[in-house]
């Protein structure tokens, strides 16, 4: 996949790149690997009574398998690379329910790049900076590349970090993806950069993505397993994951066609978290991507243009149309649930600066900012309940913005009453 060049410009993102999960066939066979598994690694799902570390142990001694993650809260059980030779003997272990491939993962931005403080268009556009409401204490887990985790706009807010790529290490965003994110959630109220969402909330630095923007679905719930053992502890109510690949949703959690990753979130969701995720910028049904097609367990968000911070339609085109219109690359279809400024975002970035760039990862957490506002105020709320409320309070298609395409009839973001 292209990845953040240098120039920290991005190459459009082409559908077989968005990265992701497909559903492992019971033996599959060496030509029928996608570009983008990882060649014998593998997520090996434990039954729900098992223990994972003592499994594991045993596997690594009798089946020469050598462990790289273990999980314990999204689910039981571990990442691994097994030899060929071994694969069917763990499949048919009577203590493994399902064993899925492990693929490449990537960031889920689209090109473009780029004091005072600054209200960006996104924050302005969905009115966030008139509520009275700053999502107070409410983690917000930023899985990504992390964060700058001494970004004058972010440090304060950033109580707990975690990296599934170098587990010694802190969660420190050494690409800016994981930054930019982060601050449109909760950069705070300061005299310099930027505004967030919610800019009382928490700050939860996830690594899961290296330098260069890629990783993989096993240190994805590697992230997604950290975030659901530590959400009481850290307060950890809402996940940002603004990534995404291709795959296709069994509306059963995985368990009918062999989805580690779906299972995990819906572990994770079932344990308080509301998870909100990335239609994908592929200009296609987000029901052939995951984690966007899994409408059993997250809220997915498209991308709306907007230039000037407005409803109505008046300001000049964006880079991808007119104003208040959606982006032709951004995807859609009926599991995407709500949308979100995403073309031109200015947010923080690594080293302490700032950029501007587009996406449905830059949708996502104006969605997931807002979700803190909504369980702040409503704090026993499931993940669905935030859901609805956000589209109950969102605006209409024709009540501010049009959609020539056709294609998406979602309603757009709106957060002054939550």
């Amino acid at each position: 996949m292209n990845i953040f060049k240098k120039s920290l410009i991005l190459s459009i993102l082409l559908p077989v790149l968005f990265i992701g999960v497909i559903a492992v066939k019971a033996s599959p066979s060496a030509n029928s690997k996608a570009p983008d598994v990882v060649p014998d690694q593998y997520i090996v799902v434990l039954n729900d009574n098992e223990n994972s570390d003592s499994v594991a142990d045993e596997m690594v001694k009798n089946n020469g398998l050598s462990v790289e993650h273990r999980y314990s809260a999204a689910l039981r059980g571990f990442s691994a690379k097994i030899p060929a030779n071994r694969l069917d003997e763990v499949k048919n272990d009577p203590r493994v329910q399902f064993v899925s491939e492990d693929r490449v993962v990537s960031i889920d931005s689209h090109l473009s790049g780029s004091s005072i403080q600054t209200l960006p268009t996104g924050v302005n556009r969905i009115d966030a900076e008139v509520n009275s409401n700053k999502g107070t204490g409410v983690g917000v887990a930023v899985i990504d590349t992390g964060i700058d985790l001494d970004h004058p706009d972010l440090k304060a807010n950033i109580s707990a970090n975690k990296n599934c790529i170098r587990q010694s290490r802190p969660a420190k965003d050494d690409n800016g993806h994981g930054s930019h994110v982060a601050g449109t959630i909760a950069a705070i109220n300061n005299t310099q950069g930027v505004l967030g969402v919610a800019s009382q909330a928490k700050l939860i630095a996830v690594k899961v993505l290296n330098a260069a923007g890629s990783g993989t679905w096993s240190g994805v719930i590697c992230g997604i397993d950290w975030v659901t053992a530590n959400a009481a502890a850290k307060n950890i109510k809402v996940a940002n994951m603004s990534l995404g690949g291709g795959g296709v949703s069994d509306n059963n959690c995985g368990n009918t066609n062999s989805d580690a990753l779906h299972k995990a979130i819906c572990k994770s969701r079932d344990a308080g978290i509301t998870y909100v995720v990335a239609a994908g910028n592929s200009g296609a049904n987000a029901s052939s991507f995951v984690p966007a097609a899994y409408d059993d367990a997250v809220i997915t968000v498209s991308a709306l243009g907007d230039s000037d911070g407005q409803s109505g339609g008046l300001g000049v085109n964006t880079p991808y149309g007119a104003d208040d219109t959606f982006p032709s690359w951004s995807n859609y279809g009926s599991v995407v649930d709500i949308a979100a400024p995403g073309v031109d975002i200015y947010s923080t970035w690594r080293s302490s600066s700032y950029n501007t760039i587009s996406g449905t990862s830059m949708a996502t957490p104006h969605v997931a900012g807002a979700a803190a506002l909504y369980i702040k105020s409503n704090p026993l709320s499931s993940w669905n309940q935030v859901r609805d409320a956000l589209v109950a309070a969102a605006e209409a298609l024709g009540s501010g913005h049009t959609d020539p395409s056709g294609n998406h009839p979602e309603p757009v973001l709106k957060a002054n009453t939550l």
